[in-house]
């Protein structure tokens, strides 16, 4: 933790490539978006409940946060909700999972097409 991430390639000579060193400090659920250049990510409740999806741009080392979720003190072990970020096809919405507007799991968009 706190290094960054490693991506591994399946083939016998490749060894893991840490992807943003020093930025990306926390766990969470990441996927690189087509094309390659950005990596769409999230951390895990922090120490007040907020989680927090976020982008990376791997050339630039750029950093955007996509926002803060309040997950409620009732949502932790087998009840937690993490947001599990994903992208819509056509590249222009972001949507996690949330309970932070208390009506219960919720989806949330977020339109990064500004972003990108």
């Amino acid at each position: 933790h706190g290094q960054g991430f490693y991506l591994f390639e399946d083939k016998p000579d490749g060894s893991p490539e840490i992807v943003g060193l020093g930025v990306m400090k926390q766990d969470g659920h990441c996927t690189y978006l087509p094309g390659g250049e950005w990596i769409l990510c999230d951390t895990y409740p922090d120490q007040n409940r907020y989680q927090k999806p976020y982008l990376y741009h791997t050339t630039s080392r750029r950093f955007v946060p996509l926002g803060a979720f309040y997950s409620p003190p009732r949502y932790t072990g087998e009840w937690r909700c993490d947001t599990h970020p994903r992208m819509s096809r056509d590249g222009r919405l972001v949507v996690v999972d949330s309970p932070h507007a208390e009506e219960g799991r919720q989806l949330h968009r977020i339109n990064i097409s500004g972003i990108l």
